[in-house]
């Protein structure tokens, strides 16, 4: 482990895990991280970053600036319990993995609750992932925290309705179980250095607006992935969602699903975020490029 890791977690126990466990409301959020990651994320300068649109909202692609255009799409979905985050947010960190995978990227801005509440968020994601599907090519679908519950979600409805797979899907310390019975939304809540346990039912009351926490596209845990294609998961041993990564990567491998699960000691949630000042962040976008590389049949660098 490198020394920053550290100092990245007790930096972000006193000042993210408290603002989270504080703020009031949606737009102090929203503003919050917007104003963070124009500060903090920085993609290289080989990408393009163009904003445009993907089934009918706004959207952020990613492609090189110089070089052929690629042939696979990375459809990624922001997180943000829901409730906060944007493609600008996450376009950074995006942007880097897909110049280490070789491949272009997509990030929507799928409705955020209370304004939009479940299951806007999920009918948008769907209707992009057919978008990205009408454009030819090959299509992966990834996403991090919810956006990563969006992803595997999206996954399961894709499979229960028999529409075409994406190539893959991989997911940062994904979302998967809002009746948020795992263990470790109790036994991590000390550990955990980014999300305030004592929130989560907020974020759930605002994004499911009383509909059942267990509906799979909700919730992917309670999902089907019989026959679906492969999967890369990776979560951190002192997050308070390791048990969403942890139990539905047995689920899956019960199923037969060919899954890669990648866990971490001591890494703050979704850290491959913090690719421009952690060693450990790069390292983990090199390996999953290398492994999107593997799926598409491209060759994946860990430039």
């Amino acid at each position: 482990m490198s020394v920053l890791r550290p100092l990245l977690n007790t930096y972000l126990r006193l000042t993210e895990k408290r603002f989270l466990k504080n703020a009031k409301g949606p737009e102090a959020l929203r503003r919050s991280i917007e104003t963070k990651a124009r500060l903090l994320f920085h993609g290289p300068l080989s990408m393009r970053l163009q904003p445009g649109a993907l089934a009918g909202r706004e959207a952020v692609w990613i492609s090189p600036r110089k070089g052929p255009e690629p042939q696979v799409t990375l459809l990624y979905f922001h997180g943000g319990g829901y409730v906060f985050g944007s493609p600008q947010t996450h376009a950074a960190m995006v942007s880097s993995l897909a110049k280490r995978a070789g491949v272009g990227a997509v990030l929507p801005r799928y409705p955020l609750a209370p304004e939009h509440p479940f299951p806007a968020a999920f009918d948008h994601a769907l209707a992009a992932y057919r978008a990205c599907r009408e454009q030819g090519g090959q299509v992966i679908i990834g996403g991090d925290s919810a956006g990563g519950g969006l992803a595997l979600a999206l996954l399961g409805h894709l499979l229960a309705r028999g529409e075409p797979l994406p190539e893959a899907v991989f997911a940062f310390s994904p979302l998967t179980d809002l009746t948020f019975s795992g263990m470790s939304i109790r036994e991590n809540a000390e550990a955990e250095v980014v999300l305030p346990a004592e929130r989560a039912q907020d974020m759930v009351q605002m994004y499911l607006n009383g509909e059942d926490p267990m509906t799979p596209s909700a919730s992917p845990l309670f999902a089907d992935f019989t026959g679906g294609p492969p999967v890369w998961i990776t979560a951190g041993d002192t997050e308070i969602l390791l048990g969403d990564s942890r139990r539905i990567v047995d689920r899956m491998q019960a199923q037969g699903v060919d899954v890669t699960y990648v866990e971490e000691v001591d890494l703050p949630h979704v850290w491959p975020l913090f690719h421009n000042i952690l060693p450990e962040a790069r390292s983990t976008l090199n390996s999953l490029a290398a492994w999107i590389g593997v799926q598409a049949g491209t060759r994946a660098g860990t430039r």
